[in-house]
C-alpha cells in the first residue's frame, strides 16, 4: 500500500483586524488633585484582551505601566501577566479597592486611578460618566459616580437638562415668555408669596 502526502502551503490567514483604541478620558494637567485621573470604557469584561490597548494608549502621556490592580467583583477573570507591546503587565487585584475602579502603576512615573465604565453602558451614560471622573479636585469616588449615574438613569422622566433642572425647582419661562413666579419664601413679617 501507497500513501502519498502533498505537501500543501499553510492557507495565508486572514488579517488580523487591528486592535481598537482605548476608550478612554484624562484629567487634564492641573494642580489639584483629585480622587480620579480619569476613566476608561472598555469594550468587554475580558482582561487580557482589554489590558494591552489601554496600556498602549497611556504610553505617550504617562509612560511605561507595569502593574495593575483591580477589584474581582467586576472580572470573571483575572490573569496575573498580561503581555502587552514589548513587556509583560502585572495584573493584581484586592477585594478592598473600589470594584469601579483601576489602579495603574509604574515605576519611575507613579500612580493613576482610573474610573470603569462597564462595557454594556449606554453611550450617552458613559459620556456623562466620562466627563464627570475628568474634572480636576474632584472628591468624587468611581463608587459615588456608578451610583449617581445608576440613579439618573432610573429616571426616564427626565428627558433632558431642562427637564432635569425643573424637576429640581429651577426657574422655568411660564406660556407667557417671563419667568415663572414660584414661592420661594416669607417675604415680609408673616407674608408669602
Amino acid at each position: 500500500m501507497t500513501v502519498t502526502l502533498e505537501r500543501t502551503t499553510p492557507a495565508a490567514s486572514p488579517a488580523a483586524a487591528p486592535p481598537r483604541p482605548a476608550r478612554l478620558a484624562l484629567t487634564p494637567k492641573t494642580t489639584l488633585a483629585g480622587q480620579l485621573d480619569g476613566a476608561w470604557w472598555p469594550r468587554s469584561r475580558d482582561l487580557a484582551a482589554e489590558l494591552p490597548a489601554l496600556v498602549a494608549a497611556l504610553a505617550e502621556p504617562w509612560g511605561r505601566i507595569t502593574r495593575v490592580t483591580v477589584n474581582p467583583t467586576r472580572w470573571p477573570v483575572v490573569p496575573t501577566k498580561v503581555p502587552v507591546a514589548g513587556h509583560t503587565l502585572h495584573v493584581g487585584w484586592f477585594t478592598e479597592q473600589d470594584p469601579d475602579k483601576l489602579i495603574l502603576l509604574s515605576y519611575t512615573v507613579g500612580r493613576w486611578d482610573l474610573l470603569v465604565i462597564p462595557p454594556q453602558t449606554a453611550p450617552t451614560a458613559a459620556a456623562r460618566l466620562m466627563a464627570a471622573a475628568t474634572v480636576p479636585g474632584s472628591v468624587l469616588t468611581a463608587r459615588a459616580l456608578i451610583a449617581a449615574e445608576t440613579v439618573i438613569g432610573r429616571r426616564p422622566d427626565l428627558q433632558n437638562r431642562e427637564d432635569a433642572w425643573e424637576s429640581e425647582g429651577g426657574a422655568r419661562i411660564s406660556d407667557i415668555g417671563s419667568l415663572a413666579r414660584l414661592p420661594v419664601g416669607p417675604l415680609s413679617a408673616g407674608a408669602w408669596w
